[in-house]
């Protein structure tokens, strides 16, 4: 097998823009010096690639700014140009390139290139910069043929190149004494920038000089070159994530001792690796055997970015700057710092007076090169090829290679390449050659079993009931048989399958049949409908597939009854783009009948393509001017319109148009290709697109009906020139950027609403159980404000709570001395601020103390200890400890509106029994009875401002404590009681220990 030829031929395309180069002769080459620095940076939009500008415009203006600040180039100015190299569908584009480049340089003479990073472009510019002297530095262009330094002389690359891949591969081989052979899988579509082609060429030829045969294949048709798994035990893939699973798959089928090799998937940017998904297979729709097991054999080859103080600080600024949701990885740090190392080389070559115009100059100046960045320092090569030091390969998950026999496998196989490895290459292939001649596939017309035609037409075709099952949306066949019946059904072994008859005679069993019959059998996925088995028996010849009952796309968007909301038409794109991807992935290639009729709907809600491969084996001829004809074409590419018989089997591009205008049938359900305002005959339609004159005829799209992105996507798909159109894994991840809840299938989302519903209700039932609990709690808070905590705990047990006696509590009462006529000298406003402030401010200090607050009246405050709950005789005790707190704290309190006035509190205290119950139903009061009520109230009504008056009964049993500081005041007339010896409480006393 030949392997990837050297890029030289790639690189070297011919070039349509000979005007460009005449007129640069005619335009003045010399530059006027004014102190700007033109740097014209040319990259992609779109995010697939990792040097698209959204990700690395905003490293390079942090590089510009941090150039500016620290005066490197002093006395000059840096001018950066933007613009984008890709075309209309996204991808890039030697074209536009070119073209930028060549009006870039007529137009705004820059002084360098920063990109393009996709190799063709980078190529194509590449030359025109060293033609015009000028530097073009990139982080992308990886492939080895840049190491042709005359060619490209003035192209500087500061990111991961295949050169340094293949150094590594060499290293790998030297060190586990891998001298023999390898085999190499690589993906190789001939579009876009071939990054994987590129990728391999590297280590192809890196190996070749070492003189290790490479059997190099691209990922076309597994069964070619599975057979190469028996000829070398160090495989390289090379591809997309899904395209090494198809590999793996394969290798798991064939190869009954994994063990046995060391297979390399190249993932350089860790696709594999991202997400949330913890081991990289389960990223993967297909279904493993032992994928662990099978696994232990795969070792991912990634880039690795610094893990620096300087290269965080950096990301999170990046970040931060870029202001979208994607992943940022090291390409834009290679950018960064190209930008970097050029200013100093420009710095250098100005401080010697070399020209800023001196691009070949200042080129040399950037090679061998150490400078400090954001990816820690790099060395540059001789021919200018500049990579990070710390860009080095390593192996993921484990920087420590783990072996599943302990140790790594010889690079030849197990019987070496003698007759035995000879003898198990024809083994394997006797095994395909008696795989083909069982013909499992098989099904003899006498299998097939088919009720009666009354029963039959009441469920055949495709357009049955979706109320089956439970299903709520109606039939879609009448009573009166009102469809066309599209699907025949019948039974095998049991099971109901669809039957579609072939209009041939009889079926010629070439090899070519017989492998697009296997193929069939080997294509198994979720959004394909399952290939049974064909019948060649004349002249029943038919084919027999898995049955759908829900019936076909196009029936359901012609059924006005069924109302289908976008979640569901999401759910529908989704699932054919799915299969389409897979399909293109798969041996078969592509479909080349992709229409809503062939797109069926099975029990579950799943949508799968259906009609799809044995190419050769439905063949046969058409009415050619048949209206019939004219309306199955409605879906075909206009470059395959230009056949007569256009090949059965399509083209994947061409797949892209008809699924365009399936997306135009879900999102208007006005039929295929439905034009606003014309009412066109199926043969008007197809004469219209197969002309090709601008404007080219399409379909009708309707923002008001749909998103603008599906218009795009639309637009996109049924695009004139087919390299225009994304393929299906673009698709994919641009509905996934504007549609997030259509990403599964109908099924799944149905599951998923009614899941998130009843999180939804177990969150609103948390919620509201948190918003019950949080006002219970304010509500108890109030009730334990208003009543006593043990009285309030009664109260919400349901009981009754009975008046109570003690036999000995203390009272406290204080009032302001003057407080009438300071009112009366206030506004009503001012006086309720006053006493707000003065009660909060008691109200925080009681806390400290064991008292309940019975109640305020106007300025009268009063408080109680020793109920509900007894404390013995401690209730005088916190009551004067809490009277000599409160009177120090009224010494310092400021009146808002008089603050110069002393506020002048009256304190009386009175020990004695009371009784104490809840009184009323409606704002219930917890309140006091007994002469000791009175008592307490006349000892403060005695008493005097700033002072502290109590009776000989609280003197009694503060004397008990013995360090509290009271003094006589002597026999005082009380109201009601006569004369009371009573006395004054000054404080405590500060040579009593206080246990």
């Amino acid at each position: 097998a030949q392997g990837p030829r050297a890029m030289g031929s790639g690189l070297k395309m011919g070039c349509t823009f000979f005007f460009a180069l005449l007129i640069y002769v005619l335009v003045p080459g010399c530059r006027t010096e004014n102190g700007n620095i033109t740097v014209a940076v040319m990259l992609p939009d779109n995010l697939k690639y990792s040097w698209a500008s959204p990700r690395v415009l905003p490293a390079i203006r942090m590089a510009q700014e941090q150039i500016q600040k620290s005066g490197l180039l002093r006395g000059h100015t840096i001018n950066l140009l933007n613009y984008s190299t890709e075309d209309s569908s996204g991808s890039c584009s030697e074209i536009e390139a070119q073209i930028i480049a060549v009006d870039t340089k007529l137009y705004n003479k820059p002084d360098a290139f920063f990109g393009p990073g996709c190799t063709y472009s980078v190529a194509s510019v590449g030359r025109f910069a060293s033609h015009w002297k000028l530097p073009l530095i990139t982080a992308g262009g990886p492939a080895y043929g840049f190491d042709k330094s005359e060619e490209f002389k003035t192209i500087v690359r500061t990111g991961p190149t295949t050169t340094k891949l293949g150094d590594f591969v060499s290293y790998l081989h030297t060190y586990f004494n891998w001298s023999s052979r390898a085999l190499m899988i690589f993906h190789d579509l001939k579009q876009d920038d071939r990054p994987h082609y590129f990728l391999s060429e590297g280590i192809y030829i890196h190996l070749r000089e070492e003189n290790i045969t490479v059997e190099a294949f691209p990922y076309e048709d597994p069964v070619f070159f599975f057979f190469y798994f028996f000829s070398t035990t160090v495989v390289y893939i090379c591809g997309p994530l899904q395209t090494f699973f198809q590999i793996m798959k394969l290798f798991e089928v064939e190869v009954k001792n994994p063990e046995d090799y060391a297979i390399f998937y190249l993932d350089v940017f860790a696709e594999s690796l991202s997400g949330d998904i913890p081991m990289p297979w389960q990223g993967s729709e297909i279904q493993w055997n032992d994928p662990i097991k099978l696994f232990q054999s795969v070792f991912i080859v990634t880039y690795r970015e610094p893990d620096s103080p300087e290269y965080t600080a950096f990301c999170k600024e990046l970040h931060k700057r870029a202001m979208q949701d994607f992943n940022m990885d090291f390409i834009a740090g290679c950018f960064h710092d190209g930008f970097v190392l050029y200013a100093k080389a420009l710095s250098e070559a100005l401080a010697d007076g070399v020209s800023q115009n001196d691009g070949i100059n200042i080129t040399v100046r950037m090679q061998n090169r150490r400078i400090w960045g954001v990816l820690i320092f790099f060395v540059t090569q001789i021919v200018g090829h500049y990579n990070g030091t710390i860009k080095e390969i390593l192996w993921s998950p484990t920087e420590r290679i783990q072996w599943p026999k302990g140790c790594p496998p010889l690079d030849n196989p197990p019987c070496g390449f003698s007759p035995c490895k000879e003898d198990l290459l024809f083994s394997r292939k006797l095994k395909l050659e008696k795989e083909l001649a069982g013909m499992l596939w098989r099904i003899r017309w006498e299998e097939l079993q088919f009720e009666s035609p009354n029963k039959f037409h009441k469920r055949a075709g495709s357009r049955l009931t979706l109320s089956q099952r439970g299903s709520s949306y109606g039939s879609l066949i009448t009573a009166h048989g009102k469809y066309q019946l599209f699907a025949k059904t019948g039974y095998f072994k049991g099971n109901l399958v669809a039957i579609k008859h072939v209009n041939k005679k009889r079926i010629e069993l070439t090899r070519q049949v017989l492998f697009e019959l296997k193929h069939m059998r080997d294509v198994q996925f979720n959004h394909l409908t399952r290939f049974i088995g064909a019948c060649i028996d004349p002249p029943n010849i038919c084919i027999v597939t898995e049955y759908c009952p829900r019936g076909s796309l196009q029936d359901i968007l012609e059924n006005e009854s069924i109302n289908l909301d976008w979640m569901f038409r999401y759910s529908l794109i989704n699932d054919i783009v799915k299969g389409m991807n897979y399909l293109h992935n798969s041996y078969i290639g592509s479909h080349g009948n992709l229409k809503s009729s062939n797109c069926v709907v099975d029990s579950r809600f799943v949508l799968k393509i259906a009609d799809y491969g044995l190419a050769s084996f439905r063949l046969c001829c058409e009415n050619e001017d048949s209206h019939a004809l004219y309306a199955k074409k409605l879906w075909t590419a206009p470059e395959l319109l230009i056949y007569d018989r256009h090949p059965p089997q399509g083209t994947q591009k061409g797949d892209v148009y008809s699924f365009g205008i399936i997306l135009q049938e879900i999102a208007l359900r006005n039929g295929p290709f439905y034009v606003e305002g014309m009412d066109l005959s199926p043969k008007e339609i197809i004469q219209k697109v197969r002309n090709g004159q601008k404007p080219y005829f399409r379909p009708t799209t309707d923002n008001s009906r749909h998103c603008e992105e599906l218009t795009i996507l639309m637009e996109g798909c049924w695009a004139e020139d087919p390299a225009e159109r994304p393929d299906f894994s673009h698709i994919k991840i641009f509905i996934a950027k504007f549609n997030k809840e259509g990403s599964t299938s109908i099924l799944n989302n149905l599951l998923s609403r009614m899941e998130q519903y009843a999180n939804n209700l177990e969150n609103l039932v948390e919620e509201r159980t948190q918003a019950y609990l949080e006002e219970k709690r304010k509500a108890e808070n109030l009730l334990y404000q208003i009543l006593p905590h043990s009285v309030a705990e009664q109260l919400k047990r349901g009981e009754t709570v009975q008046a109570e006696a003690f036999d000995s509590v203390t009272i406290y009462f204080s009032d302001i001395v003057g407080f009438t006529s300071m009112s009366a000298e206030s506004t009503p406003l001012q006086v309720v601020t006053l006493l707000n402030d003065l009660y909060t401010c008691f109200d925080a200090i009681i806390d400290n103390f064991d008292v309940y607050k019975v109640e305020t009246i106007g300025d009268a405050y009063m408080v109680v200890s020793g109920l509900p709950v007894r404390n013995g005789k401690l209730h005088a005790r916190e009551i004067a400890s809490m009277s000599l707190a409160l009177l120090e704290q009224v010494k310092t309190f400021k009146i808002r509106h008089i603050p110069n006035n002393q506020l002048r509190l009256r304190i009386g205290i009175h020990t004695g029994p009371v009784c104490a119950g809840v009184v009323g139903l409606k704002m219930p009061r917890y309140c006091l009875f007994g002469d000791t009520v009175n008592t307490a109230s006349r000892m403060e009504s005695t008493g005097e401002a700033l002072r502290i008056h109590l009776s000989s009964a609280t003197k009694e049993v503060l004397d008990e404590f013995g360090y509290f500081d009271l003094q006589l005041r002597g026999d005082v007339e009380m109201k009601g009681k006569g004369k009371m010896r009573t006395y004054w409480l000054l404080g405590e006393k500060t040579d009593v220990y206080v246990i």
